[in-house]
């Protein structure tokens, strides 16, 4: 018999080293994913293969068995089994009946409506990777008992590491067992769990079915790339859909029984399940009867939706069925008609679960030419909706390829509407709705969304500080020099986004003057840092989110979560996300957000306003997303933009002296159409070389080392600021727009008001000259130097609301000059 690796490892090169079993537990199959080239396609598992039942279930069942061989009756009664979703949500489900003694839990990616978060973890190398734990009951991840984490193949470690990071910060135990189908980490992997597990002082056992390594040659992405645009650009020719033709199921499904392990699923309800199995397999044979020939049936789940589809599954195989097993997924993989390939055939059809990310495709893989005389198709009610039903729906994709078709829907259980539901009747797609679920379970999110990314993997800042919704450019050469960025943007040939300006290295004069900034302004820093932070947590309900806008603002981020820890014990999640002016906030962030937190919770975070373009812009980009609230909160408001700040006075934030060196080592975010797709973060880069001259760590301790000297005196400003009229006067929008017009500039993005933009178009513009505020000098000394460095005159003027303003040279080209100081040299 060929192995259905071969094709792929002939092309590619990639190996499979390790047990003999491997090669019929595992396939390999091509993806289309940016990060993995490769797909190990499991032939136990039910998702892309179809398999008997009673194999998909005994291999999860055998697992279960060995974890409880291996914690003994007592502390698997102590347990609680966690499986990762959409893959392993049947396997996970199967090992804890195997254990028997457990409660049953899987992540999800379908965040309900009124269901509290549990944790939340991340899967770095999958298609869709942000998984949310939506418990019904709260303590059922709190206990100190073994925790089980099961997912069909365990690659590098990182899933597991971030879920149990995750879990063991909000209830710390003292066991894991992991358990998966196949163990492919590498020795490197193996020492970083070992090492994770001795970190956090708990123990942590691996139990697998199957052990090796994947090999992979160099270039196996790239070559990966151009096999499957090479194979999709051949599309074989469809025949036109049928209306769908199909029979309903009448399953008799046990009153609040949940569907699955969503929201947990304990022993008694595994009792309650298994006594209904024989009546549910009828109400599938009685839909199956007029099935012609031999009565070879599949029994095709749908994503999540996984055990139960299963279950079902292996009582008609026990029934005397001859009957294999699949699921539907999100997971868009190449299909070849080749013996030695894993994946022969792909249905692809339209989302029909409403969700929340929009349409897009969906897949059922080796179903289309394997001979099925009847498919059962089992979905949640939350699933069957008109497009399930429509002409190029699932049913109808189905109805092309076998000859019956049975639609078996399970009433959606969401917690809370226990006694609610009714039988699903029998009928069509536009019936009125069948549970009353589905006005409270929301859709699954966008499957494109990777983690955030952390410390010290991405930036000088510790993993708790802050998460990065960001993608990791890296390895991407962006950076032009400024004269060339400034005649593109200003042509209109670039946006300002689309490349970086050469980072700046500061001369040795230069850190001296951040340092002694930094003395000098530690306190006045501090007493911002609390007022700002002690107005947030006064004016917002609940824990806020702090959602810092990329980079500025992140430290200002990172001082809000110390400050909040050290004078409340409280841990504040925070993010750093991209907004771009003129292109509007990352619409993938704000929906990773929205998935993982309560959008009314998000507190957005910069470190000063300038003339408010970046407040309007936030405000405009928030209108096609609800919840979110626009008012961001800074640590200097000097052009009265906003109504949470520390203060209103325009002076030195000496994280504004640098660039990278004091923002964790991170560069501005970049959006360039080539290298962020409409399903990625924006990105931004990683300066790692730059590491002997990073200060970001001390200028945050340098700050919160003052914390508590500064403390009484926040108290006091935090009463006035409450009781005071900070609604914005826009005042600095409007000396920005008659400095345009007075200087000639006539474009007010030309005009950078304020200590902070003023130092942004020294180190990354082309400036042109420099207002500064007669009396500023204390707060102006790096602007000098830094202006005596380019050549760049300065001028100094009365009546200006800020300390200085920085002009970029208009019309610019590298041939132009300004005439008179005021005239604006022609391009």
């Amino acid at each position: 018999m060929v192995w259905t690796g071969t094709w792929v490892a002939e092309r590619l090169g990639v190996e499979l080293i390790g047990d003999e079993e491997l090669p019929a537990l595992l396939g390999l199959a091509l993806r289309r994913n940016p990060k993995r080239a490769h797909l190990l396609v499991s032939s136990v598992l039910g998702k892309h293969v179809p398999q008997r039942p009673s194999v998909v279930y005994g291999a999860g069942l055998d697992l279960g068995r060995r974890v409880r061989a291996l914690l003994g009756d007592e502390e698997a009664a102590r347990a609680v089994v966690l499986g990762y979703a959409e893959t392993a949500t049947a396997l996970g489900h199967a090992v804890a009946d195997g254990l028997a003694l457990a409660p049953y839990l899987h992540s999800t990616r379908r965040p309900v409506a009124g269901v509290a978060r549990a944790g939340g973890f991340e899967e770095s190398h999958s298609h869709a990777t942000s998984h949310l734990l939506l418990p019904e009951d709260p303590k059922l991840l709190a206990g100190d008992g073994p925790l089980v984490l099961v997912d069909d193949e365990f690659s590098t470690g990182n899933t597991v590491l971030n879920t149990i990071r995750d879990l063991h910060e909000r209830h710390p135990r003292e066991r894991y067992v992991v358990v998966a189908l196949v163990d492919m980490r590498s020795a490197a992997d193996h020492d970083r769990l070992d090492a994770f597990a001795g970190e956090i002082g708990a123990r942590v056992d691996l139990i697998a079915r199957a052990a090796g390594t994947v090999r992979l040659p160099e270039g196996v992405l790239e070559k990966g790339r151009a096999l499957v645009a090479e194979h999709e650009a051949v599309r074989e020719p469809e025949a036109a859909p049928p209306t769908p033709a199909f029979v309903r199921a009448h399953l008799d499904w046990p009153r609040d029984l949940p569907d699955g392990g969503r929201h947990g699923f304990t022993p008694e309800h595994r009792e309650r399940l298994e006594a209904a199995l024989p009546a549910l397999a009828a109400g599938a044979e009685e839909a199956l009867r007029g099935s012609p020939g031999t009565g070879r049936v599949l029994v095709l789940g749908f994503e999540e939706l996984m055990y139960a589809p299963l279950r079902l599954g292996t009582a008609l195989e026990e029934a005397g069925h001859d009957v294999r097993y699949s699921t539907t997924t999100r997971s868009p993989v190449l299909a070849v008609d080749d013996p030695g390939y894993a994946i022969r055939t792909r249905l692809v059809f339209p989302a029909h679960d409403d969700p929340a990310d929009g349409p897009g495709e969906r897949y059922a893989y080796n179903v289309a030419g394997a001979g099925f005389d009847a498919v059962v198709l089992v979905v949640d009610s939350a699933a069957d909706t008109p497009a399930l039903h429509a002409p190029d729906g699932l049913l109808a994709r189905l109805a092309e390829h076998v000859p019956h078709v049975v639609l078996a829907v399970i009433p959606s259980y969401a917690p809370g509407t226990a006694g609610t539901t009714r039988p699903v009747e029998n009928g069509g797609a536009d019936e009125t709705p069948v549970t009353a679920t589905e006005a409270t379970e929301a859709p699954e999110r966008s499957s494109m969304l990777p983690e955030p990314l952390r410390g010290p993997a991405f930036s000088s800042y510790a993993p708790d500080e802050v998460g990065w919704l960001l993608q990791d450019l890296s390895d991407v050469e962006l950076e032009a020099p400024t004269e060339e960025r400034e005649e593109a943007i200003q042509s209109g040939g670039a946006h300002y986004a689309e490349s970086l300006p050469v980072e700046y290295q500061p001369s040795e004069r230069y850190q001296e003057l951040f340092h002694t900034a930094l003395e000098s302004s530690a306190a006045r820093i501090a007493r911002a840092v609390g007022t700002v932070t002690e107005t947030v947590l006064a004016e917002r309900a609940g824990t806020p989110v702090l959602v810092s806008l990329a980079r500025a603002g992140t430290p200002v981020g990172v001082l809000m979560r110390r400050w909040a820890r050290a004078r409340h014990g409280l841990e504040l999640p925070h993010y750093a996300v991209s907004i771009v002016r003129g292109r509007g906030i990352d619409a993938n962030a704000l929906r990773w957000l929205a998935a993982h937190h309560d959008p009314a919770d998000v507190v957005f975070v910069d470190g000063w306003t300038g003339k408010g373009a970046i407040t309007r812009e936030l405000a405009e980009a928030l209108k096609d997303f609800d919840g979110f609230d626009p008012d961001i909160a800074v640590l200097a408001d000097p052009g009265s933009c906003v109504r949470t700040y520390g203060t209103r006075e325009d002076f030195l934030i000496p994280s504004a002296c640098l660039n990278s060196t004091v923002s964790g080592l991170i560069s501005r975010t970049v959006l360039r159409p080539d290298l962020v797709g409409p399903d990625d973060f924006h990105g931004a880069k990683f300066y790692r070389e730059l590491a002997g001259s990073d200060v970001s760590g001390a200028f945050l301790d340098a700050v919160a080392a003052r914390f508590d000297e500064v403390a009484a005196t926040v108290d006091t400003d935090v009463k006035e600021l409450l009781a005071a009229d900070r609604d914005p006067t826009w005042e600095g929008w409007a000396a920005v727009e008659r400095i345009s017009e007075e200087y000639g500039i006539h474009d007010v993005n030309l005009v950078k008001p304020g200590v902070g933009e003023t130092t942004r178009v020294l180190l990354r513009r082309v400036p042109w000259k420099i207002l500064a505020k007669r009396g500023a000098d204390a707060d102006l000394a790096h602007v000098r130097l830094l202006a005596e460095q380019r050549g760049v005159p300065v001028e100094e003027v009365d009546d200006l609301p800020y300390s200085c303003v920085g002009l970029i040279h208009p019309k610019y080209t590298r041939g132009a000059t300004g005439a008179d100081g005021k005239a604006v040299a022609s391009q």
